[in-house]
């Protein structure tokens, strides 16, 4: 294991922990995080980063993965999965430093031990679309628009004289338009077919991570 990998394990866990107490005081985190990393300022630096971007970004991330989760909304996720999608997200879209590759396999590891095969295969199938979805959105042609030509200025002393005159408005008509009736026939919703859940039991996880 990597010292970034126990700095993204530590990073999880306060995650986690978080969304199932919001009431965490900032210093517990960093008691918890100091005491779980014994004290490597580098790596103490790093996992908080992770903390902090994941929280800043939360809606935006939230949104990206959920445009890019067919048929799964986030609270129907375990909740460890969940976050793991979170950091892995981050990672993709904000850490420039950190391959997609790196990004990508770290979160499948976190998978793997904190959750079950299964979720590290959702896990994958979703952040590869969200890589996919970042790198089209990226790669995307800019169309610009034609400039549109300055009206041409007359010099003065050259306005037309039928251009000088003012232009009288013809008298309102007073009839009174029939009435038409509109129909529009509107087809009926359809209703989208929800795929079945990728685990027919709960995630084990669904526990808070003790120390």
């Amino acid at each position: 294991m990597t010292r970034r990998t126990r700095g993204r394990e530590i990073a999880l866990q306060v995650l986690y922990q978080t969304e199932q107490n919001p009431g965490l005081a900032p210093q517990e985190i960093r008691r918890f995080v100091d005491r779980r990393l014994r004290g490597d300022k580098k790596l103490c630096e790093f996992a908080e980063a992770l903390i902090a971007g994941v929280q800043a970004n939360q809606p935006r991330i939230d949104e990206l993965i959920s445009a890019v989760a067919e048929n799964w909304r986030l609270d129907r996720m375990a909740a460890i999965d969940r976050n793991i999608l979170r950091l892995g997200a981050f990672e993709l879209l904000y850490c420039a430093d950190v391959p997609t590759k790196v990004a990508i396999n770290e979160s499948l590891e976190l998978a793997k031990r904190y959750s079950t095969a299964q979720s590290s295969r959702f896990v994958n199938g979703i952040l590869d679309r969200l890589q996919a979805a970042e790198l089209a959105s990226r790669t995307a042609p800019v169309i610009e628009a034609e400039p549109v030509p300055a009206p041409q200025e007359t010099p003065l002393g050259e306005v037309d004289s039928a251009q000088a005159e003012p232009q009288v408005s013809p008298e309102p008509s007073l009839a009174v338009p029939a009435a038409t009736v509109e129909t529009s026939d509107s087809p009926a919703a359809i209703a989208p077919t929800e795929l079945a859940a990728p685990r027919d039991e709960p995630l084990a996880d669904s526990k808070p991570i003790e120390e």
